[in-house]
This record gives C-alpha cells, structure tokens and sequence, in this order.
C-alpha cells in the first residue's frame, strides 16, 4: 500500500469532510480511503463505457441506441404500471 499526503486543504473543507465521516460513523481516513477508492472505481467505469462506445452487439446495436432502448423500455413500463399521470420524462 502507498500513503498519500494532500497540501493545501483549507480547514472548513478538512472541518465538512470530517463531519461527513462522522455522520458516517467513519474516521476522516477511513472516508477519504473510501472516497478515493470510489473515485478511482468510477474512473474505471468511464474508461471501459469509453472503450465500448461505436461497438455493437451482434445485431448492430450501438451502446448509445441500448441506452435509449433501457430508458424508453423502462418509461413504457412505468406508465403501465403507474399510470400516464405518475410518471415524469426525463
């Protein structure tokens, strides 16, 4: 494992960052692992969404076009279930 160290951290952002953590029931190390670990894990998650964008899935789907399949499915269903009057668009 490596220690990072971070300069320059004004004390109100080090004073709501440990309020965060306390809320959380976490020391300020223990949330700053966390959110650096989330961070780095969501970074991953845009590289590879990245890496498949223009790929198909064999029926010439693009990712895009899947995307918009899933939240157009999902708004037809809602409507059904809920109701026309129930459901905003986003």
């Amino acid at each position: 494992m490596v220690a990072l160290q971070i300069r320059g951290v004004s004390e109100e952002v080090r004073d709501r960052l440990a309020g965060a953590a306390a809320r959380r029931g976490q020391s300020l190390q223990a949330y700053l692992l966390d959110v650096v670990n989330s961070e780095a894990r969501r970074d991953r998650n845009r590289e590879l969404i990245a890496s498949l964008r223009g790929r198909t899935d064999g029926t010439h789907t693009t990712l895009e076009e899947s995307m918009e399949s899933k939240y157009r499915l999902r708004a037809e269903r809602d409507r059904r279930m809920l109701g026309d009057d129930h459901v905003e668009e986003s």
